[in-house]
């Protein structure tokens, strides 16, 4: 091993994996950096300290000076493991995610359709404890530990359908693009409700009365059928554009599975 001039690791000759230094640490494809004595300083101690902070202050608060000092150690000591802030924020993502559950046992009542639903929700699950986590960009496919095992399972919820390999990954990167959308929505509303100081319930009520104000039914005649139903005073279900999104998606596969599902003609 070499060290560069910021003292992130360097590697004596290619991998061949195309990844970091600090993401083949992760996967266990690589040693610690330096030689000598064990440090005290890991790099799972750096990515559980990074994370700490992000769920107790948000992701404004990580930077590896702050993170060096969490751990009461030099911020060019992080270079020995992380090479840059964003390789942070990656493993950062990969363990704020965790291991994915396993899927239930399929059986006649539990088809691809009941897996999947499964598989949405428990990621939707996981993105609304660690909503941190949605304040990370997404700059490239999935390549870590827990995220491929996510992806893994998602695959493997629609092992018995008969769809292609390539519609596999186009339907869990729908399904994903869904609940990261929707848990996005759901914390930035979140966060406004709290910086305003109002309960969720006044929020809505508040937002309600703000559109009876600006919209009427000659300006816009849509929006006022909106607010004289129940959509925002109804039975209140958290999970009901979630579940309405996502089944729509799955409504719109399963003629496809069922096609593909279908003996041959003969």
């Amino acid at each position: 091993m070499e060290v560069n001039r910021v003292g992130a690791v360097m590697a004596d000759e290619d991998s061949g994996t195309g990844l970091p230094a600090s993401l083949e640490m992760a996967w266990g494809l690589r040693e610690r950096p330096g030689k000598g004595p064990r440090p005290t300083l890991t790099l799972p101690r750096i990515v559980e300290a990074a994370v700490s902070l992000a769920a107790a202050e948000g992701m404004d608060a990580v930077s590896m000076g702050r993170v060096a000092k969490e751990l009461g150690v030099s911020t060019m000591s992080l270079y020995r493991y992380v090479a840059a802030k964003e390789e942070l924020y990656v493993l950062m993502s990969d363990a704020g995610v965790g291991t994915p559950p396993p899927l239930p046992p399929e059986s006649d009542e539990q088809g691809w359709r009941e897996l999947l639903t499964h598989w949405a929700y428990a990621q939707r699950a996981v993105l609304m404890a660690n909503s941190w986590i949605l304040r990370i960009p997404i700059t490239a496919p999935p390549a870590t530990p827990n995220q491929l095992a996510w992806m893994d399972r998602g695959l493997d919820a629609m092992a018995e359908t008969g769809l292609t390999e390539s519609e596999k990954l186009s339907t869990i990167i729908l399904i994903g693009g869904l609940v990261r959308n929707e848990a996005t929505m759901a914390a930035d509303m979140m966060d406004a409700i709290i910086k305003s100081g109002v309960a969720p319930q006044q929020a809505v009520a508040q937002y309600v009365r703000t559109l009876r104000l600006l919209a009427g039914p000659e300006s816009h005649p849509a929006v006022t059928r909106l607010l004289d139903s129940d959509a925002f005073t109804g039975s209140g279900d958290p999970d009901f554009q979630f579940r309405f999104g996502l089944d729509r998606i799955l409504d719109g596969l399963a003629p496809l599975v069922a096609e593909r599902e279908a003996p041959p003609a003969r």
